[in-house]
């Protein structure tokens, strides 16, 4: 069993002060590099959406296959939703605060709680007099907001005109707020403007709460002596008809479904921009690579009828139809084509008198068996101050934080206790990781060619500069470079792979345009007329330092060459669309650094020689991750995994779907020494406090984890 120990500075670490420090930085780029990042991941968008833009149904599917994979479908909805295992259906401890008749219709004021301290404020409308149990409709609000000042009366409120129309019409209809919206004001904008980035770690999704409010609803009007619960029906418009989708799809209770103005395709998402327009609330997260024709489908063969307006810009019609379409093959499967409808409208995304008249009509004929025209329309005749719930907010209340808890993650602190239990424990957290995590990776059934080329050679008078490119994945081509002193002949004794962020890249591009100059050549070490000191190494300076190493520089995909540009909102919806897809930009750039690692091995001089790997910061993330992944790291080639300023968990570091219900960074750091020979942290902390205790608890294993401080 090796020992703990500080170690003396390494190459690995002069790498990371040379790069941090060159202070000749190459101007942003403006040019035909960013150009080409942005072509690159827009042609990479269509790519991955083609893909996964397919039939619901695959040929030849009979009725009996769908109805046997139906239940695995529902439950990767769930999952995707945060739902899988459903929370425990604790007591609603549900309170009606108050009543109010007008005329021939009634309205109750009351609350819920889903799960403890989740409270959902609602208004239950019912006839003036109810004589027999009613067909009831569950409405799920969008996003209206209905407030004076620091008071929210909650969103439940602007759809009140819904409920009137139903009441006076002979049913039931509870309408609830929104954890957006409501009297309580929760988040939905987690990714979409907070960054909120560790959402995707833990597979959180306030869809997954809507949706979990609704199932709860639909369980607390159950409760009800007026309620027919035989006859479910949902509606909502915008959130509220995403809402519909959600609770229709997991929960067979809802016998009628008019979901308004909350679908459309992926491609209108990810390739067409509709995803810049809308909030969290409206996706799951996409394990496992659904087109949203999928979640539709999960209606069939109950009553459905698709409603939304022909110039909806966040829901475009030609995605609506292809949703219809598609959908329409499971009806057809079943022999059901009646109960399925589709109701396009003029007008723009907005609650119009044309769409709530076919979804009366709509629920009067599947509830009711009633086909009579609509006598009167749904009037807003309510203030918000009747219909507010709460005079105070409960002080227990979870609805502001409910993302810190809603859907559970692993414990850190659980480890194991010998090399037999991690090696079968790593065993499981990888095999989870490419289930939940790296599920949108290319399949591995199917290897895609390396190409690996050389595509030129750089000098300058110290350091020789061999450039590579490999294909990782389309339209990627990246490129690696192999540094070396610039009059070496032997072949290199080991490898230094450097992983690169951003960062990192434009600190060290300048020394590489240098060299790409086709001016005379330019010692790097000129640089420290512009800021470099005597104790601060140049790149030549490094590479003169270890003459029998080689050091390969990797930048991944949206870094360097092929980074994409725009303003900081741009960037987060740019990221957005790869959870859509079922990825994160950080989990396609640890494929990325995978593919490296066989290109290195096509390369004759490389090739077999013991890898010595560094990242720094978002880089080490990326690479820890990497090395539970990639043969080409694994035992004997890596003499060392060393990570500088790793952060201490998953939410603080990069955005991988799911990670945090599979492993927590340092479990991931134990499980690294199953791969490697030497696991080596460096932090520049005053102090190796952060992971003192898991290399202690290393001490058990075969492989130990090192503590390095970079100061030392």
């Amino acid at each position: 069993m090796s020992s703990r120990k500080l170690i003396a500075p390494s190459l690995l670490g002069l790498v990371f002060i040379a790069v941090w420090n060159l202070t000749s930085m190459a101007d942003d780029q403006t040019g035909s590099e960013t150009l080409a990042g942005d072509r690159l991941v827009r042609e990479y968008f269509e790519i991955q959406t083609e893909q996964l833009s397919k039939q619901v149904l695959p040929p030849d599917t009979t009725l009996q296959q769908w109805k046997d994979g139906r239940p695995e479908l529902q439950r990767q909805l769930r999952d995707m939703l945060g739902l899988d295992p459903m929370p425990p259906r604790t007591s609603l401890q549900a309170e009606v605060v108050g009543s109010m008749l007008h005329g021939d219709y009634r309205v109750e004021r009351l609350h819920f709680q889903p799960s403890p301290g989740l409270y959902v404020a609602a208004n239950f409308y019912l006839p003036a007099k109810v004589e027999t149990r009613l067909p009831t409709i569950l409405y799920g609000c969008g996003h209206a907001k209905q407030a004076a000042g620091k008071l929210s009366y909650g969103n439940k409120t602007a759809y009140h005109h819904h409920g009137v129309w139903f009441a006076r019409n002979g049913y039931a209809c509870l309408i609830i707020d929104t954890i957006q919206w409501g009297e309580f004001l929760g988040d939905h904008h987690g990714t979409y403007r907070l960054k909120q980035w560790w959402w995707n770690n833990r597979g959180y999704t306030p869809a997954g709460v809507e949706a979990w409010t609704c199932v709860r609803a639909l369980d607390y009007l159950e409760t009800r002596p007026e309620v027919d619960s035989d006859r479910f029906g949902v509606t909502g418009r915008s959130g509220g008809g995403a809402y519909s989708w959600w609770v229709t799809g997991i929960d067979d209770r809802v016998k009628v479904a008019v979901p308004v103005a909350g679908i459309t395709t992926l491609r209108n998402h990810v390739v067409d921009g509709c995803v810049e327009g809308h909030c969290d609330c409206m996706y799951m997260i996409n394990t496992y690579r659904w087109d949203y024709s999928m979640v539709a489908a999960m209606a069939a063969p109950r009553p459905l009828l698709i409603a939304n307006s022909d110039k909806d810009t966040i829901f475009p019609l030609d995605g609506v139809l292809a949703i219809h379409q598609q959908v329409r093959d499971v009806y057809r499967l079943y022999g059901q084509d009646d109960k399925l409808g589709l109701q396009i409208t003029e007008g723009p995304h907005r609650d119009t008198q044309e769409l709530r008249v076919h979804a009366f009509r709509w629920f009067n004929r599947w509830l009711k068996d009633d086909d009579s025209l609509i006598q009167f329309p749904a009037e807003k005749t309510l203030t918000p101050e009747e219909l507010k719930v709460f005079d105070e907010l409960p002080a227990d209340q979870t609805v502001t934080t409910i993302q810190e808890s809603f859907v559970p993650k692993v414990d850190a602190g659980e480890l194991p206790s010998t090399d037999e239990a991690l090696l079968k424990r790593t065993e499981q957290w990888v095999n989870d990781l490419n289930t939940k995590t790296f599920a949108g990776w290319p399949d591995a059934s199917q290897p895609i060619p390396l190409n690996t080329a050389h595509s030129e050679t750089l000098r300058n008078d110290s350091v020789q500069c061999q450039v590579y490119d490999f294909d990782s994945q389309r339209p990627y081509r990246l490129p690696f470079y192999v540094l070396r002193p610039r009059d070496a002949v032997e072949k290199p004794k080991s490898v230094h792979l450097v992983v690169l962020h951003a960062e990192d890249w434009t600190a060290i591009e300048n020394d590489l345009k240098t060299l790409a100059s086709t001016a005379p050549p330019v010692d790097s070490k000129a640089n420290s007329q512009a800021g470099h000191t005597g104790s601060t190494p140049t790149l030549s300076e490094l590479v003169e330092s270890n003459p029998d190493a080689a050091v390969l520089l990797f930048a991944p995909r949206g870094v360097g060459s092929t980074r994409w540009t725009g303003d900081d909102r741009s960037a987060d919806h740019l990221l957005r669309r790869f959870m859509l897809l079922g990825q994160t930009a950080d989990g396609m750039r640890i494929w990325d650094i995978r593919r490296c690692l066989g290109a290195m091995g096509d390369v004759p001089e490389l090739s077999g020689l013991p890898v010595t790997a560094t990242g720094r910061s978002t880089a080490a993330a990326w690479l820890l991750y990497a090395s539970l992944q990639s043969p080409i790291l694994a035992k004997p080639n890596v003499a060392k995994l060393s990570l500088v300023d790793l952060p201490t968990t998953n939410r603080d570091a990069i955005s991988l779907l799911n990670v945090s219900r599979v492993i927590e960074i340092p479990q991931a750091v134990l499980a690294a020494t199953t791969k490697v020979q030497s696991v080596e942290l460096v932090s520049s902390r005053s102090g190796d406090s952060d992971w003192q205790a898991i290399a202690d608890a290393s001490n058990r294993f075969a492989t130990s984890v090192n503590i390095k401080r970079s100061t030392d």
